[in-house]
């Protein structure tokens, strides 16, 4: 479906912005996720991807459910890092759902406090189905 470019749209639904530092790092010439296809755009209208971070808090989930009918079919939504895919140590709280799962569905997790740079990449090339599983 995805296979020349994605466009992503990187949504906060409550993080420490550890994963938020990682994702600017993937534009740096070190790692240069443009190279694959992959870009960063701004408004949730432009995107094919979300990639959420953070647990969803009760503030934050009507922006992240918002931002999840804002993007246009066909669409894929990312996990990325553990408070997104599980809740982390915010998980079971009272102002907190425990993961992203349990707001919008989604497609692929990328575990890790904050994820590394490769592995937030490895991710991107799961969910476009470049790597073999």
């Amino acid at each position: 479906m995805f296979r020349r470019s994605l466009h992503v749209r990187e949504i906060d639904a409550g993080s420490c912005n550890g994963c938020e530092w990682e994702v600017v790092a993937l534009l740096n010439p070190v790692h240069d996720l443009q190279r694959f296809g992959i870009d960063i755009v701004a408004s949730p209208r432009h995107a094919d991807c979300l990639l959420v971070t953070g647990p969803p808090t009760r503030n934050l989930e009507t922006a992240l459910i918002k931002g999840y009918h804002a993007t246009p079919e066909p669409k894929m939504v990312i996990a990325l890092g553990t408070c997104a895919c599980s809740g982390g140590i915010f998980s079971n709280s009272y102002a907190t759902k425990n993961g992203i799962d349990k707001v919008v569905p989604v497609d692929v997790y990328i575990p890790g406090c904050p994820p590394r740079p490769q592995a937030i990449i490895y991710g991107f090339l799961l969910a476009l189905e470049r790597v073999q599983k």
